[in-house]
């Protein structure tokens, strides 16, 4: 029998669909709850703010979350459990507070969290060192390095010592410390002492310290390559998936050669494991990056093959995908025959299939096409047909209902009022998550790259409809800010 999912488990699962009001809202109704239930100030009410901090947290809202921790923490501990409570909230506190570059209130948090801990567990326990690895982290971000590998180094011996799996974290984070401080020191010791699985968290934990504008990242993702591929094979997931990376990091950096050397052996590696699939990912992005680095025929041979690879899988959204992507690069190409084919055969693959996104963005992608080339009556039909079908928020349903008003307003090129789409988008997310009655009217604008909001009321609201009304708007601009800088179509 399948374990139901707890309201947090529900919340991140919303999260990772992209509905983060959804996800807020649950939250906010368990706190509700618990406060109901249980009393304001309870060790309960204490856990329901901090579920919610945590799903705030990951819905890029962190001062809403700082705020939430720090009532957490408020709660006086009633007993051995609430007070280990009290320290993981102290820590997600000084986790968010850092994460909102409030460094000086941040360092004060986890400094304090270790002297809870170390009162609390004694030196040897592993539940200490879990507040000294944050606080080296911080230390790095600070540029404090020598203090960072103090307490890095504290951290890594205690938790090897106790044979906890995450030592694997802490690992990767000494090895972001000693990389950071020039040293010639070996970034990964120990390797070959500890599992697999904890390896490959030690790859993942890298990954996540990565600063991708830096291009100081670049040589330790190098040296994380090589340690993978010598400790679990070259064929290895985790191996593949930090090649993965350091092909998007190529891209980041301007990297094009080391971006298609990379992707090309991950391809390779798929073709080997025969992973039919992967290896059309793989295929994906190789062209997209010849096609980026100025190779325009090796980018559309590319496409070529992996539309024979997507015929060979069978699934007609992949094939619409590849066909979608291809007909774009050949647009750009300047070939506007075999174009309009692959992009017409894109729309036709995702009608067999059973995904709304992809019948929308190929609908999007066709009816864009067909804009430009002044044919549109054929461009409103499509694109109203790709839009019916897709989620309003989805990126490219905000493109092509923008360059749907500027075919109904005749244009054969230019993708009408962007903006004005985005806070038309930004209107409806919010006034559908409002009382019916509240709101007289909303205004959205966007103003110097940012929303300029003004509301008028039909009623006063109550208390916690008006901490309702902050908590959207919160929401729909934590959401919609990463719209604006979003690209889009070349219009």
């Amino acid at each position: 029998m399948t374990t139901p999912l707890t309201p947090v488990e529900l919340a991140f699962a919303l999260l990772r669909e992209g509905r983060m009001g959804d996800a807020e809202n649950l939250m906010t109704r368990e706190l509700q709850a618990a406060a109901d239930r249980h009393g304001h100030g309870s060790p309960e009410w204490a856990s329901a703010q901090c579920d919610l901090g945590n799903v705030l947290l990951n819905a890029d809202q962190l001062d809403r979350a700082v705020e939430c921790f720090r009532r957490a923490v408020s709660v006086p501990p009633r007993d051995h459990e609430s007070h280990k409570d009290q320290l993981t909230y102290r820590l997600n506190l000084g986790l968010a507070l850092r994460m909102a570059g409030r460094f000086d209130e941040a360092e004060t948090e986890l400094r304090q969290g270790v002297q809870e801990r170390l009162a609390f567990y004694g030196r040897e326990h592993a539940g200490y060192a879990f507040g000294l690895e944050p606080l080296a982290d911080l230390l790095r971000q600070r540029g404090d390095l020598a203090g960072a590998r103090q307490v890095v180094e504290e951290a890594v011996a205690n938790l090897w010592r106790n044979g906890h799996e995450r030592v694997a974290s802490a690992l990767a984070l000494r090895a972001a410390i000693v990389h950071a401080a020039g040293t010639r020191e070996p970034l990964f010791v120990g390797l070959h002492q500890l599992p697999d699985e904890v390896v490959e968290q030690v790859g993942q934990v890298v990954i996540q310290l990565l600063d991708r504008s830096d291009p100081a990242s670049k040589p330790l993702l190098t040296a994380l390559v090589t340690a993978l591929r010598e400790r679990l094979g070259v064929d290895h997931q985790a191996t593949l998936n930090a090649l993965s990376v350091l092909a998007n990091l190529g891209r980041d950096l301007g990297d094009q050669a080391g971006r298609i050397e990379a992707i090309g052996r991950v391809l390779a590696s798929y073709d080997r494991q025969g992973r039919q699939e992967e290896a059309l990912m793989a295929a994906l992005g190789l062209a997209m990056g010849q096609d980026e680095a100025g190779d325009t025929e090796a980018g559309l041979r590319t496409y070529a093959a992996a539309d024979a690879r997507a015929e060979r899988i069978g699934r007609p959204e992949l094939r619409s995908q590849v066909l979608r992507n291809w007909g774009l690069a050949l647009k750009e190409a300047g070939q506007v025959g075999p174009a309009e084919q692959r992009l017409v055969e894109a729309v036709n693959q995702a009608r067999r299939g059973a995904d709304h996104d992809t019948v929308g963005r190929a609908g999007v992608a066709l009816g864009l096409f067909l804009q430009h080339e002044g044919r549109l009556s054929e461009a409103r039909s499509v694109l109203e047909e790709g839009l019916a079908v897709m989620d309003p928020v989805h990126p490219d349903a905000i493109v092509g209902r923008s360059h749907l008003g500027a075919v109904l307003d005749g244009r054969t090129c230019g993708c009408g009022d962007m903006p004005g789409t985005i806070a038309d988008a930004f209107r409806e997310f919010v006034m559908t998550r409002l009382p019916a009655d509240l709101l007289d009217r909303l205004d959205v604008a966007i103003v110097d790259g940012d929303f300029k909001i003004e509301v008028g009321l039909r009623r006063e609201p109550a208390e916690a409809e008006l901490e309702r009304l902050n908590d959207v708007f919160q929401t729909a601009l934590a959401e919609f800010r990463r719209r604006i800088s979003e690209p889009h179509y070349a219009g």
